[in-house]
């Protein structure tokens, strides 16, 4: 008696102790980018662009292979432009239209930072070799850029009238109307 006993307390010990595995935490890194890009818009604002290039490129590191990671690279580019190095800048905006290809504000971007590095006329002449449809694009900025808008109108329309179809032609011809003001 005194056997089943004490299997029994033992037994109801082990049944209502309350016992359950324990949480496993699991780190998801693309999250934490994430946290880490919106704090280096906030060094931004407050113009601390040191600390926001580290914040960026902690958001690169955690999430390298992710469509987000080329808004982390515009950002980072941004930054560098704003602190007037374009040589640095120039590989971020690269590897974000890489990453994504379809931001128009990435090849605005581009554009901005070919002409203060003086590589304008050369991207252009590389752009007319150029079989991917959306090296247009940025044959047109490159244009506008050096100040023929209306050579940049007739690119960029030609962009549009070739790949209608396309989400960044949107974008494009949104600009196209801003570039018509602009000559009018």
């Amino acid at each position: 008696m005194k056997k089943y006993l004490i299997i029994f307390l033992l037994f109801c010990t082990f049944i209502f102790s309350g016992y359950r595995h324990p949480e496993e935490y699991v780190i998801e890194s693309e999250q934490n980018a994430y946290l880490h890009n919106n704090m280096g818009l906030v060094y931004i604002q407050e113009r601390a662009y040191y600390p926001a290039i580290q914040e960026f490129k902690i958001a690169i590191s955690l999430a390298p292979d992710v469509q987000a990671s080329a808004v982390f690279y515009n950002n980072l580019g941004e930054c560098y432009m704003k602190l007037g190095q374009p040589e640095m800048a120039q590989d971020c905006f690269e590897r974000a239209i890489q990453q994504f290809s379809l931001n128009f504000k990435y090849y605005k971007n581009l554009a901005e930072c070919y002409y203060q590095l003086g590589l304008a006329d050369t991207q252009i002449k590389k752009s007319y070799q150029d079989p991917n449809p959306l090296g247009i694009i940025l044959r047109g900025l490159l244009l506008e850029q050096k100040g023929d808008i209306t050579e940049a109108v007739t690119t960029l329309d030609e962009f549009v009238a070739k790949e209608p179809d396309i989400i960044i032609s949107a974008a494009v011809k949104q600009y196209i109307k801003h570039l018509v003001s602009k000559i009018y």
